[in-house]
Order: structure tokens, then C-alpha cells, then sequence
């Protein structure tokens, strides 16, 4: 499950998808199912490093404290059957590997400011979010510039602007791109193939239809995952909540006013896809 992209305070909608994977992995292993439970932590990230910036803080300290915040709101809830939490920049060589595999295999390029996966050369891109590949717009965390192939080419690899967190590689300092965090943490801990893949509505694309190009380009093993599971948003005012809207209510809130057993009880009266 995509876990969150830590520079604020968990949300109540936050909680909606959580909760609710909580329960799915409790009922399968019920059922009888071994169940290994990965969530991965964005501990890197354009919003990070604004944020840090904005308070006068490395991008490190800040994830650092706020993925310690996400452990307590977790702990609050009773979300525990998660088997391990996996941090982007603790994978950093094996992001540098898949980049160097879909070079070497003609599926990115090079350019000024960093390293792109060309869509046009993976001819299933879009079957996940059943999009024909002349209609793909280029979504959220997607950097367009005019050196891109096509503007809907995603980065692999940003290179370092001026006094920007980074890390070396062979192609300078610099930061992964967001979708290829999870390929290679997947990757490392299950191997090219696996069973359930679990996010938000928000995440079939880019991001999830970007985990599976890349993947499915590097291994030749299709399907990269078999089934994708993905939560609804929780609306208020029927508005999706969020952290860039502002109309957010924080789990610490919601706790002060109902207890934990009854928001869980909540959250499993209705679909997750509701």
C-alpha cells in the first residue's frame, strides 16, 4: 500500500484509506492467508523539501519527525498489521539500478535537468487507468519542460538545483522521481511480481500507471501486480479532502472528540471504494 508522502500531520482521509487496507489484511489473514503487509514512507519529495525550506529545516529533520507523527496517529487508530515500513531514501542504489536498466533497454533518456521514462516506447501505458495513449495528460508530480520527449514523460532522476538534498549517481547529484521509489522497493522486498497493490483513487495515475510501465519494462513479467484495490476519497463539504486544500481535519482532532473503535467502525461500514 502507498503509504504517505510525510511533511504535515495525517488527516482524517488519510485514516479512510488506512484504516480500511487495516482491515482488508486483518480479514485475509483470517481467512487463512499468509499475508506480508509493505507500506512505503515518501521520505523525499518536492513538498518535503518546500516545506523544509519554508521552515528553516533540512528536508531530512522535517520527515523525520513527521513520519514519527504517522507511527502515533497509526498506533491511535489500531492500524498494526502493517509487517514493515519502507522508506524511499533507504533504497536509493536499487532506485539507481532500475534507471540503469531501462537506459540500457531503451526505455529513458537523458536531459539537462534529469532522467525521463519515455511512455511512448511502453505500449500498454494507460491500461491501467484505461486511457488512450493519445488523450494522456501529464498529472500531479509530473515535471514538463521542453527537452521531454513527450509531455507526459515522467522523471526518474531530478538533478540537484541549487541548494537542493541529494544523492551521487552517474548521472550527478540529485533525487529520484516519486514513481520509482515504489518499483524499487517492491522490487527488493517481493521481486518483479506480486499479489495486491493498494492506494488512494488519486494514485491509479500517474503514479501506480507509472509503477507498472516501469516494472513491466525492466522485468518482461507481466502482470506486474495481479490485483489493484483502491480506496475512495473521503469528502467534506463534497470536496475531496487534502492537505493542499486546506480543508482538512487532523486524526488528532477527530480522537479528541470520538474514540478510536467507533472511527474504525466508520470506516468499515461502507466499501472502501465508496
Amino acid at each position: 500500500v502507498c503509504g504517505p508522502t510525510i511533511y504535515d500531520f495525517s488527516h482524517i482521509g488519510h485514516a479512510k484509506t488506512y484504516v480500511q487496507f487495516d482491515i482488508i489484511a486483518k480479514y485475509l489473514r483470517y481467512r487463512g492467508y499468509k499475508v506480508f503487509y509493505l507500506q512505503n514512507i515518501t521520505d523525499i519529495d518536492d513538498k518535503i523539501i518546500k516545506r523544509a525550506k519554508e521552515n528553516d529545516e533540512t528536508p531530512k529533520i522535517l520527515a523525520k519527525r513527521f513520519e514519527e507523527e504517522y507511527y502515533k496517529d497509526m498506533a491511535s487508530l489500531g492500524v498494526n498489521s502493517v509487517n514493515k515500513y519502507a522508506r524511499a531514501t533507504d533504497y536509493i542504489s536499487q532506485i539507481i539500478k532500475q534507471i540503469k536498466m531501462l537506459l540500457d533497454k531503451g526505455y529513458a533518456y537523458e536531459t539537462k535537468d534529469g532522467l525521463y521514462f519515455e511512455i511512448d516506447k511502453f505500449v500498454e501505458y494507460g491500461k491501467l487507468s484505461h486511457q488512450p495513449m493519445d488523450q494522456i495528460q501529464a498529472g500531479a508530480r509530473v515535471s514538463i519542460n521542453e527537452d521531454n520527449k513527450n509531455p507526459s514523460d515522467f522523471s526518474l532522476w531530478k538533478k540537484q538545483k541549487p541548494g537542493e538534498i541529494f544523492w551521487d549517481s552517474p548521472w550527478g547529484k540529485g533525487r529520484p522521481g516519486w514513481h520509482i521509489e515504489d518499483t524499487a522497493i517492491t522490487e527488493t522486498e517481493f521481486g518483479p511480481k506480486y499479489d495486491l497493490h493498494g492506494g488512494g483513487i488519486d494514485l491509479i495515475f500517474p503514479h501506480h500507471e507509472s509503477e507498472i510501465a516501469q516494472m513491466e519494462a525492466i522485468s518482461n513479467n507481466k502482470p506486474f501486480v495481479k490485483y489493484w484495490l483502491h480506496t475512495a476519497f473521503l469528502n467534506i463539504r463534497k470536496e475531496k479532502m487534502a492537505k493542499s486544500l486546506g480543508n482538512f481535519l487532523t486524526i488528532r482532532d477527530m480522537l479528541s472528540k470520538w474514540d478510536e473503535k467507533t472511527f474504525r467502525f466508520f470506516f468499515a461500514s461502507t466499501h472502501y471504494r465508496t
